[in-house]
């Protein structure tokens, strides 16, 4: 779910007293990962945090009401520069990223 996504749908439930938060959680190493072989590059590694920590971040922007809370500063910056980049440059860089995986 985008940010814009998660911010109307937040808007549109308040009336009936239903919060929503999404939660950008990054890389987050799980058995998911290990099982399907997959392996983290540096960068991913750097902006990794534990299962455990990323729900207690994510239970803690939801109980300040936030909308959008994304895990860790490392994540906060490169959501931030991505922000910057524009798309062109960006998706093809994705897709290079995800062929590699």
């Amino acid at each position: 779910m985008c940010c814009r996504s998660a911010r109307r749908l937040h808007r549109e439930l308040k009336r009936r007293g239903i919060r929503v938060t999404a939660l950008c959680p990054g890389p987050v190493p799980t058995e998911f990962q290990v099982r399907s072989g997959m392996q983290a590059d540096r960068s991913q590694q750097i902006l990794t945090l534990s299962a455990d920590r990323v729900a207690q971040i994510g239970y803690d922007g939801f109980m300040r009401g936030k909308r959008v809370v994304v895990a860790g500063l490392g994540n906060k910056i490169a959501v931030a520069l991505l922000r910057l980049t524009p798309h062109a440059l960006v998706m093809p860089m994705i897709e290079r990223h995800m062929r590699n995986s």
